[in-house]
C-alpha cells in the first residue's frame, strides 16, 4: 500500500528531526530548472506570480537565492519533519518510532511542487511553489504539464517497490491531478473525511488536511496493506460510516 500526500506552504528546517538517517530528492535537475527561472524574477514579479504579500515574496526570493543543489544539515532538513501545517500536524512524525520512519519511507510519497516526489527522509530547502501556480515555463504550459510524466513514472516505481498495486489518495486535488492516472496499474482508494454539522454531514477542509494525516499515520504505524482494514481508523473521532460510502474505494470516515 503506497500512500501520497500533499506538502504543506509552512516549512521549518529547524524544527526537530528523530533520525540522522536521510535521502536525497530524486529530481534535483529538474527541481534546479525550476529555481534557476525564479532566481531570475524580482520580489515584486514573485509577489504576482504567486497571487502573495511583497513580504511573503521578499522571503521566498532570500529563499530561492540560497537554494543550491548541495544538501546539507544547515540548509536543510529532512521533508516529514520540515513539513508543518494540518497535514503533518496529524502525521505527528516526530513521535513515530524508527521502524515506523523505515516503514513510511518504502509506503510513502510526498508531492511537491518544486521536487516532483519526495520519499519521507529526503532533505528539502525551504520554498513555496504550488502545483496549481498559473506559470508557462518554455516547453511547458504549467507545472503539471513540466511535472506529470517524472512524477507518474515515480509513482509507478514506488507502487512496484512497496509490493502490491494499491495507492491511497491521501493528497489535495490540486496535487492529484499531477498524476497520469491512466497510466498507473493501481488501484486507486480515496478517503473521505465529514463532520456532522447542522443536521448534515459535511467536508471542512482544515479538518480533512489534518484527518489526512492521521490516517498516514494510522497506516504506518499498524502496517495496513489491506485495503478492507482502513474501516478499522478511528483516530480524533473518526469512524468508517457504511450509510455514506457509495464505493470501497471511496470510503467515507465522519465524526459527531
Amino acid at each position: 500500500m503506497l500512500i501520497i500526500l500533499s506538502p504543506t506552504k509552512t516549512i521549518d528546517i529547524q524544527a526537530k528531526s528523530a533520525t540522522s538517517n536521510f535521502t536525497l530528492p530524486e529530481h534535483t535537475g529538474k527541481s534546479k530548472i525550476l529555481v534557476d527561472k525564479l532566481k531570475e524574477k524580482t520580489v515584486r514579479e514573485l509577489a504576482e506570480l504567486m497571487n502573495i504579500s511583497p513580504k511573503l515574496a521578499l522571503l521566498n526570493f532570500e529563499r530561492f537565492q540560497q537554494w543550491s543543489t548541495n544538501f546539507t544539515r544547515k540548509n536543510s532538513l529532512q521533508a516529514i519533519f520540515a513539513y508543518k501545517g494540518e497535514v503533518f500536524h496529524g502525521l505527528d512524525a516526530q513521535t513515530l518510532t524508527a521502524p515506523d520512519i523505515s516503514y513510511a519511507q518504502k509506503h510513502l510519497v510526498i508531492l511537491s511542487g518544486l521536487y516532483g516526489t519526495l520519499k519521507p527522509l529526503d532533505m528539502i530547502q525551504p520554498y513555496r511553489l504550488e502545483m496549481g501556480l498559473r506559470w508557462e515555463l518554455p516547453g511547458f504550459k504549467n507545472l503539471y504539464d513540466f511535472w506529470k510524466e517524472t512524477i507518474t513514472n515515480s509513482i509507478k516505481k514506488a507502487i512496484v517497490k512497496q509490493g502490491d498495486n494499491v495507492l491511497v489518495n491521501l493528497a489535495s486535488n490540486e496535487y492529484f491531478k499531477s498524476i497520469n492516472v491512466k497510466n498507473l496499474n493501481a488501484e486507486i482508494i480515496t478517503p473521505e473525511f465529514k463532520e456532522y454539522k447542522n443536521g448534515s454531514y459535511k467536508t471542512v477542509t482544515i479538518y480533512t488536511k489534518k484527518a489526512r494525516g492521521l490516517m498516514t499515520r494510522f497506516i504506518i504505524t499498524n502496517r495496513i496493506g489491506n485495503p478492507g482494514n482502513l474501516k478499522l481508523f478511528e483516530y480524533d473521532g473518526y469512524y468508517y460510516n457504511d450509510r455514506l460510502t457509495e464505493n470501497e474505494n471511496n470510503p467515507v470516515f465522519t465524526r459527531n
